[in-house]
């Protein structure tokens, strides 16, 4: 059964997360788990202050975390970056390069595949979108002319939801009008998940639940 924590922000639910679905066949209690970072939602920006801080909020964890860039790789490369960690984080950024670097590389197939069968997956923001079935309703908030070459916005599908991350209106792009805009344009084709920035979704089973993540 798929586990997953999808974060709009904040990273508080993590560690317990970690602690309670992270290959616990692989990882004894007394190590470290190491941690998969998929960065291409930054790709554009890989250098911006908000990108280094998120690796560097996961890096603060106290786990080992090993870049897992799909941009330029190949399906078989991505599995064997796969196959030397025990939980997989998908960082923020923008969600159609995001899907964009997944697709191209194929690595969609393998992290869908990975996830269905034990491997914990963790998203922030574009990584959370990217989980559901459908990047399209991060249209408004997000430019999809960062992935000019994407031919669809199908998710990895590991769950039915869409997080609509930010929706408190506290971080400055994604003020609460473009919050209510988003979910009246999307809301009757999708079932969106409104998350505020110390929110997560939590799912570990068939259904999910909103948990705090401050």
């Amino acid at each position: 059964m798929p586990s997953l924590l999808l974060l709009s922000l904040g990273h508080g639910a993590v560690p317990a997360f970690l602690a309670d679905h992270a290959r616990p066949d692989r990882a004894p209690a007394d190590r470290p788990l190491t941690i998969g970072y998929v960065p291409d939602a930054a790709r554009a920006d890989a250098a911006a202050p908000w990108a280094v801080a998120e690796r560097d909020r996961v890096a603060a964890l106290g786990h080992a975390v090993v870049d897992v860039r799909l941009t330029g790789a190949t399906a078989p490369d991505v599995a064997r970056a796969l196959d030397g960690v025990d939980a997989l984080y998908v960082a923020g950024g923008n969600t159609f390069a995001l899907l964009d670097a997944l697709r191209s590389s194929g690595a969609d197939a393998v992290v869908t595949e990975r996830v269905r069968a034990g491997l914990p997956y963790v998203g922030s923001s574009a990584g959370s979108i990217v989980a559901g079935p459908s990047a399209e309703p991060a249209t408004l908030m997000d430019d999809p002319a960062e992935a000019p070459g994407l031919t669809d916005r199908r998710g990895l599908g590991l769950t039915d939801a869409v997080v609509v991350p930010h929706a408190d209106g506290k971080l400055p792009p994604y003020p609460l009008e473009l919050i209510g805009r988003t979910l009246d344009r999307y809301g009757s084709d999708h079932e969106l998940v409104p998350l505020c920035d110390d929110e997560a979704l939590l799912i570990t089973g068939p259904g999910w639940k909103v948990v705090a993540s401050a």
